[in-house]
């Protein structure tokens, strides 16, 4: 009976659902995926679902087609004005990831082997699209006793990341605080204007008072409209998924031509439909088609663990410590070292490019809570919180969105 496809997916959107429930609930402490993931082992090894079923769903099937534009999407999340305004706080998460992935190459491959970091660097410096392509290379270079690795520093690397950065937050928030006399919360917490860099702390003042993400800035003007601009009209799902799918084709192609990862070229053609126009911001949400094209990615990843065992598991849980605390410190050692040129204070540098741990929601979760913990009163609540928002979660979708996907697409070229 549950290998009827109605059920298999069903049972699939049910562990989805509860990690995003428990997640919720522990307000994103516990990561969803982590106890998706934990949820379908248990599953597989207790005999409730046969390791066969899941990777021959459709659902896996239509996963597998859909990375290609799931990842170029990746590419029309950041508006270009946001890459000109917080590029400094790019410059720091890119300096983490970079930290952490030529530490992991060096300590990892020295105690235990260079696939083994490989496998790992990836992951840890991003989100799901990054561990998809690690597994693929893997999946394909016969290194299946790998695939755990990835997987398991997906499910476990925001239980180092957030601790850590809340941490670190906490501390600039206070010095923000403590700096704050009326005059300056007035202006940082509530004018919501661009102010030039806090001459107090290093850091960037406050850039806005509004919640949103970054990625719901603001169009551009219509002077400085593309030529090339999708008209609105024309902007419906079929078409948008069509210009995403083509994308995706001529990355496979290309790929097939250079032997450079699909992943960079899908990333690549993202960010240029964005600039000319030919692709709309966010465009799978656009499309209203993300959330089912990343539940999607999630059964393929689910679909590569098929064949773990808790043996498997045992035997990887070392490297994967090892991994996570070298990658760790790996992102806060590059990330202090860029704060420190671009004059940064590292307290907040560093938690910038820790959102490689974790992304959006948890940036966004760990400023609230931070400004909420640290400021005493609204007002200053307010200022702490548009010092750090901004910065956090352009670190976030820097990491996740394009940095990761870099570092996973070149490394696992090189398997």
């Amino acid at each position: 009976m549950l290998e009827s496809p109605v059920f298999v997916v069903t049972l699939i959107l049910v562990l989805v659902a509860a990690g995003e429930v428990i997640s919720i609930l522990t307000r994103a402490y516990v990561p969803a995926l982590l106890v998706t993931f934990m949820g379908y082992l248990i599953l597989l090894w207790t005999g409730v679902l046969d390791p066969t079923v899941v990777p021959g769903s459709a659902l896996s099937v239509a996963g597998a087609v859909l990375v290609g534009a799931v990842i170029t999407h990746m590419g029309t999340l950041i508006p270009v004005s946001h890459i000109r305004e917080q590029y400094k706080a790019i410059l720091i998460a890119l300096g983490g990831v970079a930290g952490a992935a030529i530490l992991i190459l060096g300590v990892v491959t020295l105690v235990f082997d260079y696939g083994t970091a490989v496998a790992g660097a990836g992951p840890v410096t991003g989100g799901i699209i990054a561990t998809l392509l690690t597994t693929e290379a893997l999946q394909e270079r016969g290194l299946e006793t790998l695939i755990v690795i990835p997987a398991l520093i997906l499910g476990l690397q925001s239980l180092i990341g957030m601790p850590v950065t809340n941490i670190l937050l906490r501390r600039y928030a206070i010095r923000v605080r403590d700096r704050l006399t009326v005059p300056q919360t007035a202006s940082a917490g509530v004018s919501g204007t661009d102010t030039a860099a806090s001459p107090a702390t290093g850091a960037p003042a406050a850039s806005t008072s509004t919640d949103a993400p970054p990625a719901e800035a603001a169009p551009a003007s219509a002077s400085r409209r593309p030529l090339l601009q999708l008209p609105e009209r024309f902007q419906e799902p079929p078409i948008i998924l069509l210009l995403l799918f083509v994308s995706a084709s001529i990355a496979t192609v290309l790929d097939e031509l250079t032997g450079v990862n699909y992943g960079i070229y899908c990333l690549l053609l993202g960010v240029l439909g964005q600039v000319t126009g030919i692709l709309p911001r966010r465009s799978m949400d656009k499309a209203n088609s993300f959330g089912f094209g990343m539940i999607s990615v999630v059964v393929v990843v689910l679909a590569s663990m098929s064949s773990v065992t808790w043996e498997d598991v045992s035997r990887a849980i070392v490297p994967v410590l090892v991994i996570l605390l070298v990658g760790t410190g790996g992102v806060m050692i590059g990330g202090a070292i860029v704060s420190k040129l671009v004059r940064w204070h590292p307290t907040l540098g560093m938690p910038v490019a820790l959102t490689a741990l974790y992304g959006f929601p948890g940036d966004y979760v760990l400023v609230q809570e931070v400004a909420r913990s640290v400021g005493r009163d609204e007002k200053e609540q307010l200022a702490i919180r548009d010092q750090i928002l901004t910065p956090m979660l352009v670190g976030g979708f820097a990491t996740v969105t394009t940095s990761s996907i870099l570092v996973a697409s070149i490394l696992v070229s090189t398997l």
